[in-house]
């Protein structure tokens, strides 16, 4: 089943995506609540109702009116918190080495993690960004998922059936800003917190058992194995894939959960995909050849994140009309 949030006349409502046409969930039944907040809090009980109108939908035993005028939201858009972790050693390595330092030991200790702006997540569509941003405006290749029940202490053996979808995330950054907050060890900050993508639906699951694979040696819970690309204006400049992800969302969801509560609607990134950003691409492409072209983000670029099974999240880079700057406001 894939959920979308959606908006029309300024109103935001819960469907589900059918062979490209969504259909209002509420309309079909009026227990299920018409936004993907209130649904989730009552996940365990809901998403069977809301499976058995889309099986319905499907095999065409229900007559369920189509949305024609609306605008797609992101799967969850106000999420009570967003995480991002950092589970693909590969990125995490070839970073390192384009900057001619070793690889950190304590990657294959524990499942870190940072949170994130909550209140810039955003779906499909349009990317505004201010001057500052664009000095090294990187992309970033993720899959994350979305917490569907309360949970404490959760164990990594059990930490999967708290997992109420996966969806694709663009984990926007601007580098320069991020780079420079970061040698004071704090952060990042403002390097990230203007946008996060994610969409363009919440996949439940189930769908996702045909491409089930086993984690890593050493690691426990779920992975699958889907194929990962990110296109800028139409060209391939990222591929990867799920299953090499080392750590494992039901073992970042027990490192989050430690001593604290996760929330219905908390949204947990799997950090970037080996080649999943232009930081990683440029320095790799410097590394080899000093004279190789380094690329980031321009206002008009189109960005295309397409993931297997969880569909293909498009967004347009837009900049801000202003030329306020904090970067100009740095003391000498």
């Amino acid at each position: 089943m894939k959920l979308v949030s959606y908006k029309t006349e300024d109103r935001e409502h819960l469907g589900v995506f059918v062979n490209g046409h969504i259909y209002n969930l509420n309309s079909c039944d009026k227990l299920i609540p018409d936004n993907i907040a209130a649904f989730l809090d009552g996940a365990e009980v809901l998403i069977e109702r809301a499976k058995k109108i889309d099986n319905q939908i499907k095999d065409g035993s229900l007559e369920a009116k189509e949305e024609i005028f609306y605008e797609v939201l992101a799967p969850v858009p106000h999420p009570t918190s967003c995480r991002d972790g950092y589970a693909f050693r590969q990125h995490v390595a070839a970073a390192r080495r384009n900057r001619k330092v070793e690889m950190i030991k304590e990657f294959d200790q524990y499942p870190i993690f940072y949170f994130t702006n909550h209140n810039a997540i955003q779906g499909p569509g349009e990317i505004e960004c201010m001057p500052d941003h664009f000095e090294k405006l990187d992309f970033e290749l993720e899959i994350a998922i979305v917490i569907g029940k309360k949970g404490r202490n959760v164990k990594a053996s059990e930490a999967d059936e708290y997992i109420a979808g996966f969806m694709i995330m663009n984990d926007m950054s601007a580098r320069t800003l991020q780079m420079e907050e970061m040698l004071l060890n704090l952060g990042p900050a403002k390097g990230k917190d203007f946008s996060t993508v994610i969409g363009p639906w919440l996949v439940t699951p189930d769908e996702l058992e045909q491409y089930k694979v086993a984690a890593k040696d050493g690691h426990i819970g779920n992975a699958y194995d889907l194929k990962m690309t990110c296109r800028v204006n139409g060209v391939e400049v990222s591929n990867g894939n799920t299953k090499d992800m080392d750590w494992t969302f039901a073992e970042i969801i027990e490192r989050c959960a430690y001593g604290v509560d996760i929330l219905p609607g908390d949204v947990i990134g799997s950090g970037t995909v080996g080649t999943g950003c232009f930081l990683e691409l440029n320095g790799t492409g410097l590394l080899n050849n000093p004279d190789y072209e380094v690329q980031w983000l321009q206002p008009g670029d189109v960005v295309e994140m397409e993931i297997t099974g969880l569909g293909a999240l498009s967004n347009t880079i837009k900049k801000a009309d202003t030329d306020f700057s904090i970067l100009a406001l740095k003391k000498s």
